[in-house]
């Protein structure tokens, strides 16, 4: 059977076996006429005043008031250009309020990401932004100099959040809302923790204590440690109005939640977490998935490898492609390396145990390795085929899994995919492997019912 490549629909489909399960989210249709509903949802926000309303009290508080927009990176498909995106509505409304463009930062919340470079700027938010002469500007979690410490939560994190946020009279969030493998959904709270704290502030926030917690998990929040850590530095660093969206699998609007930080949040959880889990009834021998939108690195793609634990079997077989885009690092960070290199040389458990001992010394980004030693954990390093054409046999000397790009006859995805079938197939000696392909890569999560 074939499927529409999830790389691009330009390439040739994958050749799955007949009778391959294609586990897909639920049909979210786009809103007919996104644009009103993203002005709708600004005038009359969930929980809050209006947006314009909010920011005419800043400027009667304050004729010098100024506005600070947070927006994701490029690993988020947040709608931010042309008629549907959320962005220059935004600023049109503080224009109004009487915010003068020098006014007004958009301030990108790269959390422990890399800077972005006006290219990468353009390519994600509209031209309008750009002909206004708005200042755009990364955030920078080690710099000393830009971070502002506004204190600690009860679980003991330094809240340590852009100074340049601090400073701005309205404070406005956006961003997209997904489920998220640690805290449940991003969005909301999370645009600042991690979108703007400082390194030092992801100690507590990401330390492997909470990633461990059993509630630290796809599309829960209520007991989820990561999503309480998050909200109470998102708290005590202040929030005046959020602009969040859900989109379907095409990336087309399906809602749009605005105002209050938490009850638009929640509003917006409760929509995907209906439209994103997949009910099954069994699991499955192999199960094949892909990075999506926002595998665009090694690091990334742990999303999709984590989602996809809810289909598998103990001791089963993943397969997972990803077209690895970053121009920064096809890998990731030399932190994101090092833990990595060590999960493949300790193995899940030995692993587990060095990050959780009194003389680890914490590394950022240690936490998606962590989330790998899960997958890890329930099916064996060597139970994971990864391919992706910018890695070679050398990547994997230091990475986890198996190099489906190194199978005999693999010349692209559609190559690999069958030849690591073929291969757990030949390993196994099973004739006919339950196989699971899904669809929607790290966007959906399949529920055991």
């Amino acid at each position: 059977m074939e499927i529409q490549n999830p790389v691009s629909r330009n390439l040739p489909p994958l050749v799955l076996p007949e009778g391959t399960a294609v586990l897909s989210m639920k049909e979210d249709r786009a809103l007919p006429d996104a644009e009103t509903e993203v002005r709708k949802a600004l005038e009359h926000p969930i929980g809050s005043d209006s947006l314009l309303d909010v920011a005419l009290s800043k400027k009667k508080a304050n004729a010098r008031a100024t506005a600070c927009i947070l927006v994701s990176d490029n690993t988020r498909p947040v709608p931010y250009k042309g008629g549907t995106g959320i962005l220059m509505p935004i600023v049109r409304t503080l224009l109004q309020a009487g915010y003068g463009k020098d006014e007004i930062l958009v301030l990108v919340a790269t959390g422990m990401h890399k800077p972005m470079s006006e290219g990468e700027l353009r390519a994600i938010l509209d031209e309008e932004v750009f002909n206004l002469g708005l200042r755009i500007e990364n955030h920078e979690p080690s710099n000393p100099d830009l971070l502002t410490f506004v204190g600690k939560t009860s679980r003991g994190t330094r809240a340590v959040i852009d100074s340049r946020y601090m400073k701005a009279d309205l404070k406005i969030a956006t961003g997209l809302v997904e489920s998220h493998f640690m805290a449940g959904a991003s969005g909301g709270r999370k645009a600042i923790c991690p979108g703007i704290i400082g390194e030092e502030s992801t100690y507590v926030f990401h330390g492997p204590e909470l990633m461990a917690h059993p509630m630290a998990t796809d599309l829960v929040i209520d007991g989820n440690p990561v999503h309480e850590e998050s909200l109470a530095v998102a708290k005590l660093a202040g929030m005046d109005f959020l602009v969040n969206v859900t989109l379907n699998g095409n990336f087309e609007i399906t809602g749009v939640f605005a105002g209050d930080m938490e009850l638009a949040h929640r509003a917006a959880v409760a929509k995907i977490r209906d439209a994103v889990s997949i009910d099954i009834d069994r699991k499955y021998d192999i199960v094949v998935t892909h990075g999506g939108y926002v595998g665009i690195n090694h690091y990334q793609t742990a999303k999709c490898a984590v989602a996809a634990m809810g289909a598998l079997k103990k001791g089963g077989y993943l397969v997972v492609i990803s077209d690895l885009k970053d121009r920064k690092g096809i890998v990731g960070s030399p932190n994101y390396r090092t833990t990595l290199a060590l999960l493949h040389l300790l193995g899940p458990e030995r692993f587990l145990d060095l990050i959780t001992s009194k003389d680890w010394t914490f590394l950022p980004e240690q936490w998606q390795v962590q989330q790998w030693a899960k997958v890890f954990s329930l099916i064996g390093e060597d139970h994971m085929y990864y391919y992706a054409p910018q890695l070679g046999d050398e990547d994997f000397s230091l990475l986890p899994g198996r190099n489906a790009g190194s199978l005999q006859g693999v010349t692209g995805f559609r190559e690999a995919v069958c030849a690591a079938i073929e291969d757990v197939k030949r390993r196994t000696n099973m004739q006919n492997p339950a196989i699971c392909y899904l669809s929607d890569g790290p966007y959906a999560i399949p529920v055991l019912i």
